[in-house]
């Protein structure tokens, strides 16, 4: 596929020298970038925010939690008799 890209000149010209240090042409060049540029994105998409590993995880502790909450609920329901006198 054929497109045009505008791009800024400083950054034109050092494409163009390190594809030719390389011996690569410059299309090859963009294509290997482009290429690594979304192999980079794919992987990062994959992987969950870094917060997410710390506090995302804890969503499997949904039900743990529930549980918990009505344990707390049934105790606060209960009256000690030391509180009645």
């Amino acid at each position: 596929m054929k497109t045009t890209l505008e791009l800024p000149d400083r950054s034109f010209r050092k494409a163009k020298a390190l594809a030719a240090s390389q011996g690569i042409t410059l299309k090859a060049f963009f294509t290997d970038a482009l290429e690594e540029k979304l192999q980079r994105a794919s992987q990062s998409e994959k992987r969950e925010a870094p917060w997410m590993e710390g506090f995302g995880k804890l969503r499997d502790l949904s039900e743990e939690t529930r549980e918990i909450m009505e344990v707390i609920e049934d105790e606060f329901e209960t009256i000690d008799p030391d509180d009645l006198a």
